[in-house]
């Protein structure tokens, strides 16, 4: 039988996301109604290796699901990938008496907890990405609200391109993953979605679209270009050069990371922080809490790591299909 855990720890690492907060409020009710010691980690894997390490109760989680960001706050940490730093983040937990612990964050984040449960501290990750781009699950913390973030700011941007007859080049975040320049593509009619995944994009066949369409009688034009794409300015001034329609560029940037959660966003949160939980109690360890086919369901961090995550073909059809 697995030893029954006493006292359980979280923290949120990497890039922040909308829902956060969500879950970690999840975390440490469901811990408390089960009896458990709850102690929050300061800036992720950082503040664990300088032991920023605080006791929360009920009443330091209450009123935060509505908040944006990540109250325990988070950082990048480097001497987490090392194996002296994975030794020291292990010897440490097991300091503060910290059993098991829930990290919510994004494939870096996984790694740090697949090293830990290695070391003998029962790890559960939960998703928390506004990217979208870990295979195992269907949804991530915070991709809902930043898509929605994104989508009305675009909506802004083509009202003022409407009224001057402009191009506008939007860039939204996702270094490597194309799922929010995708999604805003088709919720916002996007004329063009240049996207990390597809390489071998032709500006000077976008060039020829807009000038076609112009000739149609089009009045202005919509590219949603991703952040790993990228060059959105440099490209506006050669769009404008080469067609002779103004063209701008609009970097949306770190406000799509911001803003108060959507319903959708704390209620999946909230249930994963849940099942994190008890997937510790059970003595589960090396786990990511996941969503498929309508369903939370928990998936070895080993094998989620291994994943590599695709655009669905479907969407991208679609997306094309619809860009006339």
């Amino acid at each position: 039988m697995a030893k029954r855990i006493r006292t359980i720890g979280v923290l949120t690492s990497g890039g922040d996301a909308p829902g956060m907060n969500a879950a970690i409020r999840s975390v440490v009710r469901t811990a408390l109604g089960k009896g458990l010691r709850v102690r929050g980690i300061r800036r992720g894997y950082q503040g664990l290796m300088e032991e920023e390490i605080i006791d929360l109760s009920a009443r330091d989680v209450s009123d935060t699901i509505q908040r944006g960001g990540t109250i325990l706050q988070t950082a990048r940490c480097k001497e987490m990938r090392t194996e002296e730093g994975q030794q020291k983040a292990a010897a440490i937990c097991k300091k503060y008496g910290i059993e098991g612990l829930v990290v919510i964050g994004g494939d870096g984040s996984f790694a740090g907890a697949q090293k830990l449960a290695n070391l003998g501290i029962n790890t559960i990750g939960i998703p928390g990405t506004i990217d979208l781009d870990i295979d195992c699950t269907e949804y991530t913390i915070g991709f809902d609200t930043a898509v929605n973030t994104a989508m009305e700011a675009i909506d802004k941007v083509r009202d003022t391109s409407t009224s001057h007859q402009r191009c506008s080049i939007v860039e939204v975040m996702g270094r490597d993953a194309g799922y929010l320049a995708l999604w805003c593509g088709i919720a916002n009619g996007a004329e063009e979605i240049l996207l990390p995944e597809e390489h071998n994009y032709d500006e000077s066949e976008i060039i020829k679209r807009i000038i076609d369409n112009r000739d149609r009688g089009k009045k202005h034009y919509i590219i949603i270009n991703a952040e790993g794409v990228g060059d959105s300015i440099n490209m506006a001034k050669r769009i404008e050069e080469a067609t002779g329609m103004e063209t701008r560029a609009t970097i949306l940037g770190h406000m799509q990371r911001g803003g108060s959660p959507t319903a959708k966003d704390r209620v999946y949160a909230s249930i994963m922080g849940a099942k994190a939980v008890e997937l510790l109690c059970e003595g589960k360890t090396n786990r990511v809490v996941g969503y498929k086919h309508g369903e939370y369901i928990d998936v070895d961090i080993d094998e989620a790591l291994n994943m590599e995550k695709k655009l669905p073909e479907y969407q991208l059809e679609v997306a094309k299909k619809l860009a006339i």
